[in-house]
Formats: structure tokens, sequence, C-alpha cells
């Protein structure tokens, strides 16, 4: 039993799979195998519905006669009686499969291939009342086969009623007069045919050439004997060719058309007529294809408009057809093969063009969806190019018609936001991994172009993007509930309409290709400046977009100096001190204290984070360790679309880079100060110190205000005039990244400036080491002193900076190193430094060219030799 069912399984997966011999034991069969195996194994399903199944047989019989097919439901009645007599326990289950597997039995069944049953052999007859004999009958005793004169009198008091007791008394309840049998009615044979029109039969039937009664014989020795046919005839038969009917002359076979060359013309040679023929054929095979095109389902919208299209292009060439046919029967008319040939030709010309096109097609109009549109319009600009105006006027219109499908999902996506779910087609497709409104803008659609861009018309291609945004922008104004009044927008139909040509007429008054791109124009330009219009508005006046680029100024850039100070001062007063400068809470409080003050910035949106260093020492003394902590400005969710994340984060480098630049000074300031208090004081290193401390004051300054107020406010004021005169949203984000890209170029934060710029942390590092090297010198100085003066007078004299002080700067020693010596050891690293730093800007500003490189660079020459010491 399990090598049955096995061979089986075999070959049930053979048949329907159609698996070559050579790959049965191939891995995809072999998994077939065990599906089907395991779908086969006893008890994973459960027994059918034996009621269900005769429900589903009555109603097919039901069917039947509703359809008039009698004769269908009197046979699936005879068998399913017949089956009766045979029942087992799987009955249920084959009539299932039965049922399963047939396909349209009404009007695929064929009684012919049927079986007669033995019951029905024998004929039932029907009843007629002649076979009824009132002689022998059971009612013969009765009068009831007598006639009912009715013209007898009668009265209702010869009717007796039923008696109380239940009797029925009878009389005579009528008056009848014996009559005669009426005689069954024979239809006389006149009505089916009459004698005078016999010979209109007989020419009937001689004019079918291709019945086997009116072939010529054929003897043995005449081989290539021919039946000969009237011109006529043969105009006939390719006309039905033509008109895709079976004809005797042509035989379909695949897709090609062959011409039965034993029909032949009396007064034309073989050759000639088989070579006029096969003219026809090439067409007609051409016609075949658009005509089987017809009758395929198509799924995309604006192909089964082209299908509808080709379908009343085929139904018109049809009529034509059907009309010549009509002259050739009307009397006097001249039938010429050639002339039916030119006709043909002239009428089937764009049918034929068509047809190559489809031909084209093949199977990819689900992996190429936009290929028939694309190759439909390079056809209608070739025939343009030809020079051939009415054929390219009648291609233009069915063209117009298909791209005004096409354009429906477009329009949906541009006047309402929505995407099409129905149409495949479409390049918007919608991403829902990311559904926060912060990113409404950049991932919640896609712009889906398919593989090497077959989601998109060639000629479409520099209008996508443009329709995207206002897709997107229409989506963003719903999500702010200013939805646009679109009622007075153009829809495609207005659009398209205008420039068709006059009625009557095939002739556009511009080129083709100008026709399509100014109604798409035109089609995108009303909704995308009607939406971003009103979307640019709405971010102006209602989400504070001028606001929040105004707080991102004084959050990040320092716009403001004396609220960045007040955050800087505790910041590294902390640093200074050895205390937790980087708690995150502190930090926050205080810049919220301080930006408090700003009507434009809504303090409970600043939030500072800090990576929680645990730095050494060496490192705390470093402007690096500023890197660990970070200010966050939560944005409005639509202002945010425009200022991306990535700008953010190129904000905080920015912000960072200022900040270690005040760092730096705020060391060297402080030290200054100091030194001004300090008493003891050598005059031999006053120049060299004071010289330093100018030099690192000048040199931070400079860089200082250079970075805010040429580069930052400069490029502030070109932002805000862009953003200005932005066209859509699109044009906004474009704007305002490349105005931070900008940023980060001209204060040295790109990849390509990565040397310079470590130079110049090198510079702020230089400044700390400087501070702390005069630190350490006070220090010593002054503890010298405390311990003469608490010699000399018994007391001694400390405070609570100077210790803090001393305490960060115990790793600082003179006895390996004189003070002297490290002195001008910092003096040559600032020169090195700032020399590199010149020259660097120098080289990269001859190849990129930026002015701002070029003013540094010559800065920092410009007072080289003034600043040498």
């Amino acid at each position: 039993m399990a090598l049955a069912l096995s061979s089986l399984t075999d070959e049930l997966i053979t048949v329907l799979a159609r698996v070559p011999p050579d790959q049965k034991q191939s891995p995809r069969i072999q998994t077939l195998r065990k599906r089907v195996e395991g779908a086969l194994r006893p008890g994973t399903h459960g027994r059918t519905n034996q009621f269900a199944v005769a429900r589903k047989l009555e109603g097919l019989q039901e069917k039947f006669q509703v359809l008039n097919r009698d004769e269908l439901a009197d046979a699936l009645s005879t068998r399913l009686k017949e089956l009766e007599g045979y029942r087992d326990t799987w009955h249920p289950e084959i009539l299932s499969l039965l049922l399963q597997l047939s396909d349209r039995p009404d009007q695929l069944s064929n009684l012919d291939r049927l079986p007669i049953p033995a019951n029905a052999l024998e004929e039932d007859k029907s009843l007629l009342w002649s076979d009824l004999n009132a002689q022998g009958t059971a009612y013969s005793h009765e009068d009831i086969w007598e006639e009912v004169d009715f013209a007898a009198n009668s009265s209702e008091d010869e009717l007796l009623s039923i008696s109380d007791g239940g009797d029925l008394i009878s009389s005579k309840l009528l008056p009848v007069n014996p009559g005669s049998q009426e005689k069954e009615y024979v239809i006389p044979d006149e009505v089916f045919g009459s004698g005078e029109d016999e010979d209109l039969i007989t020419s009937i039937q001689k004019a079918q050439f291709w019945t086997p009664e009116n072939h010529p014989k054929v003897a043995k020795d005449q081989q290539d004997a021919s039946c000969i046919i009237t011109e006529l005839q043969c105009a006939r038969e390719t006309i039905f060719m033509l008109q895709g009917l079976p004809t005797s002359i042509f035989w379909r076979l695949d897709t090609d058309i062959e011409v039965d060359r034993r029909y032949t013309l009396a007064y034309s040679s073989r050759t000639s007529l088989s070579a006029l023929l096969r003219s026809f054929t090439k067409i007609g095979a051409k016609l075949d294809v658009a005509r089987r095109f017809t009758k395929m389902p198509q799924t995309i919208p604006y192909l089964q408009t082209f299908c509808r299209g080709v379908e009343e292009w085929l139904l018109e060439f049809d009529r034509t057809l059907s009309r010549i046919q009509c002259e050739y029967l009307s009397p006097g008319s001249t039938v010429s093969l050639i002339q039916l040939l030119d006709d043909v030709r002239r009428y089937s010309r764009n049918l034929e063009m068509l047809a190559e096109l489809i031909s084209k097609l093949e199977s990819t109009s689900t992996t190429q969806p936009m290929r028939c549109l694309d190759l439909f319009y390079n056809l209608v600009c070739m025939v343009e190019a030809l020079g051939d105006e009415n054929a390219s006027g009648k291609l233009a219109i069915l063209f117009f018609s298909c791209f005004k499908t096409y354009t429906s999902s477009i329009q949906l996506w541009m006047q309402a936001g929505k995407v099409d779910s129905k149409d495949n087609t479409f390049f918007v497709r919608v991403n829902r991994e990311n559904g926060e409104l912060r990113t409404l803008w950049h991932n919640w659609f896609v712009l889906d172009e398919g593989s090497r861009r077959q989601n998109i018309p060639q000629f479409l291609e520099p209008g996508v993007q443009k329709v995207f945004t206002t897709g997107k922008s229409m989506v963003f104004l719903h999500r702010l509930n200013a939805q646009p009044d679109i009622s007075e927008n153009e829809s495609s139909d207005t659009v398209f309409d205008e420039f068709y040509p006059p009625t009557g007429s095939c002739s556009f008054s511009l080129p083709f290709s100008v026709l399509v791109e100014t109604a798409f124009d035109r089609l995108v330009d009303v909704n995308h400046s009607l939406s971003s219009g009103l979307l640019r508005k709405e971010l102006d006046e209602q989400c504070g977009l001028w606001t929040s680029l105004d707080a991102l100024q004084h959050v990040y850039l320092g716009k403001d100096l004396s609220i960045v100070g007040t955050i800087d001062a505790k910041i590294f007063e902390l640093m200074d001190r050895g205390r937790s400068w980087d708690d995150k809470f502190l930090i926050t409080e205080v810049t919220r204290s301080a930006f408090s003050v700003m009507p434009g910035i809504d303090p409970s949106k600043l939030v500072v984070r800090s990576a929680g260093s645990s730095a050494s020492y060496i490192l705390k003394r470093t402007v690096k360790i500023l890197e660990t902590i970070s200010i966050d400005y939560v944005l409005p969710w639509p202002v945010a679309n425009i200022i991306t994340q990535d700008a953010i984060q190129s904000y905080r480098l920015i912000s960072t880079f200022l900040m270690q630049i005040r760092r730096a000074k705020y060391a060297i300031v402080r030290e200054r100060i100091r030194d001004a208090r300090n008493s003891v004081t050598d005059d031999q290193h006053d120049t060299l110190i004071h010289a330093l401390h100018h030099n690192f004051l000048w040199f931070l300054d400079f860089l200082y205000s250079h970075l805010t107020y040429l580069v930052i406010s400069t490029a502030e004021q070109s932002l805000r005039s862009t953003l200005s005169n932005a066209e859509d949203v699109d044009a906004m984000i474009s704007a305002h990244q490349a105005y931070i890209s900008s940023l980060k170029e001209q204060c040295l934060l790109s990849e390509d400036l990565e040397p310079i710029h470590e130079a110049v942390i090198n510079i702020l590092d230089l400044c700390i080491h400087f501070a702390d090297l005069q630190t350490a010198r006070d220090l010593e100085e002054h503890h010298d002193s405390r311990i003469s003066t608490s010699r000399g007078h018994g007391f001694e004299s400390d405070s609570d900076e100077e210790d803090d002080i001393h305490e960060q700067t115990l790793t600082i020693s003179f006895r390996e190193s004189p003070y002297n010596h490290q002195m001008r050891n910092v003096e040559r690293q600032f020169d090195h430094l700032t020399s590199f730093v010149a020259d660097g800007l120098k080289g990269v500003a001859r190849v990129e060219g930026l002015p701002s490189w070029n003013i540094l660079a010559d800065r920092l020459e410009w007072r080289k030799g003034w600043l040498k010491l």
C-alpha cells in the first residue's frame, strides 16, 4: 500500500508541477514530495460533510435548469440515482473532489462524450390524449369522455348538493351530446420548404467551397490539383481572417497564419496569389497579437485603459472591413484583392504599430510596469517626427487617455496626501517603521523608483521629486489641521482636455513632447504652489520657525555672551576647583536659569547631557574634556522636520568648539587678574610673561570674533534670506543643510580640516598650561613667603582659593625643568602651532576657495612679526 501511495504521489507531482524527467530528484521535487505526503497522511484532515456535498449537487441541478440546460440537469440526476446503488464510505469525498475540479460545467459540458445509461435505452414516450382510449379504461363506464354541450339549457336546480350523511347524490350534471374525437394536426411540408426555392438552396450549397462535396476529385497522377474559387470568395475569406474569425483558406498555427495552397484563382498564378495572401497574413498576425492582448486580464489601471483603447480601434477596423464587404456584395461592384490590400494597409497602420508595441512588452508588465507607457510615448514622438500628423494625432489622443488614468494616483497623492493602495505601480510607498512626527518629512514616505527606475516613466523623471514634495506637504498640512481648499484646483481631465485638438481634427498645435511636459507641469505646479505656499505660511506664523532658529543661535552659537558667560563661569570655576563640574542636573539647572531671561526660549526644553567623566588630572586640564557634555534643545515637531538631528549634532560640535575657546580665555584672563594682585614679581621675566599673555589673548579674541562675527553672523543672514525665498520644505531643508555644512567647514570641523582643528585645540590647551605654570610659580613663591613670614611673626596666612588651586597644580614641578625653560618651550610651541594653522589654512583656501580661511590666515600672518618675542 505504501509503495502504491508513493508511486501515485510521484505521478501527481509530475503531472501538476510539469517536472522534466531529468529533475525528478531535485531538492525542489523532494520538498514537494514531503509536503504532499504530509497532506495525504491519514488523520490529518476531517471527513467531508456529505450533507453539504448533497446541497451543492442539488444547487448545481437547479442552476442548469435556470440556464435552460435541462439536459444537463437530467443527466446529472440520472447518474446520481445510478450511483446510489454503489455507495461506500468515500462517496462524499469523491463527489466533493469532482465538484472542486469542475470548470464552468454549464458552458463546457458535452453530453455526447457521456455513455448512455442502461435504463435510458428504452426511450420514454410522452403520453398523448390520443393514446387514451375510452374503451377498457378505468373510467370507461362514465361519461367523462363525452363532449359537453354548453349550449343546452341548464339550471342550478339540476345540481344536487352533498347530503348530511356524506353520500354523493349525483344525477346528470350537464346535458352533453356525443361528439367525434379531435384529429392530430400534421404540419405540412410546405412550411419547411417550397419546391420553387430548390435552386436557391442548391446555389447556396454550391457556394460553400470549403465543403468536401464541392472539392474536385483529384486523380492519383494529379497531386498538384487545386480548388478554384472566385475572387469574391477569396476576398471574403481574407476579411474574415483579418477580423479574427476562422476560415478555410487561412490556418492559424500558434502565432502565425498560413495559407492553404489548395485554393487558387482561375485567372491568377499560384505564386502571385500566394505572395498576395502572405501580405494579408502578415497583417493578420499582427492584428491577432492585438486581439490576444485585449483578452488578457490587466491589473495596472493605465494598461486597462490602453487595452480598452486597442479594443475600440479593433472594433472600428472590423466595422471598416464589414463596410468593404457590403460594398463587394452590392450590385455592380468590382472586387479586387490588390485594392483590398491597399485599403487594409491604410486602415490597419495604427493597429500594426500598436501590435509591434505590444509584442515588445511580452511578459514584463509586472516587472517593468512603466515600459508600455514609455514605449507608447516614444512611438508617438517617432511617428510625429516622420511627419504623419494624422497617425500621430490619433496615437496621441489614446496616449493622453492612458496618461490621465495614470495620473489619477498622482493627483490623489498631491491633493489629499494619500497613496492608492490598489495601484502597485505608484512610485510613492508608505513607510510605517517610524511613526514619529519629528521624522514625518524624511521617513514616513519613500520614493520607490524600482529596479533601474522602472516604476517611474522616463519622460516624467524631472518632475517626480516635485510630485513627491507636494504630497508630503499635503500630509504635513493635514497633521497641522490646516487643510487647503482644493475645490478650485484643476483636475487632470481639465488640464489635458485643453491640449486636445478640435473636434474632428487629429493635429495638435504644439509638438507632442511639449504638450505632455506642459500638461504635467501645469498639473503639478497648481497643487505644488498651493500646498507649499500654505505650508511655508504655517511654519512661519504658527510653528515658530524663526523663533526656533533664533533660539538655536543663542543656545548653541553663543549669540548673547552675557548669558553663556554665566554658564561658563560656573562650569569653569568648578573645573578649576576640582569639584563635580559635570553633574548634568546642576548644569541643566544653571543653563535653564541663564536662558530664562530670553523671551523666545522655553527653559523647560533645555536638557544638558553629560558622559559622567572620571578623568585624571591631565585630561581635566585639556579643553577636550568639554566634549563630554552636550546641550539639547527640543524643537517643535514641524521645525524638527526641517532642522534634522544631523543638523543638531553639527550645532553641538560648533557649540563645543566655541566653549573650548572661551575655556582657554577664562584661564588666561583669570591668571592675569591673579597676576595683577600679586605683589611678588620678578622683573626679569615680566616681558616674556606679558608678551605671552598678550599673544594668547589676541589669538583667542581674534579666533572667536572671526567665528562669531564673520562666519556665523554672515551665514545666518544668508540663511534667513534663503529660507524666506524657499519654494517648498525641501528647499528649506536644503538651505539649512547648506548653512550648517558651511559653518562646519569654516569652523574647521570638517574631516578635511582635522589637522588644522587639532592644532587649534593644542593652542587652547597650551593656554591652560601657561596659566597653570603661572599659578604653580605664584604658589611656590607665596609658599616660601608664608614660611618666612610665619617664622618672623609666628602665624600662617592661608586662603581657600589658594588651597584649591594648589591642589590642581601639584603635578607641575620646576625641579627637573626650570620655570624659565618651560616658558620658553610654551613660546616655541605657540609660534609653531600658529604658523602651522596659518600655512594650513592658506593651502586649503587655494583648493576650496572659501574666503573666510584666507582672511583668518592673513590675519595670523599679518601680526606675526609684531607678536614675535
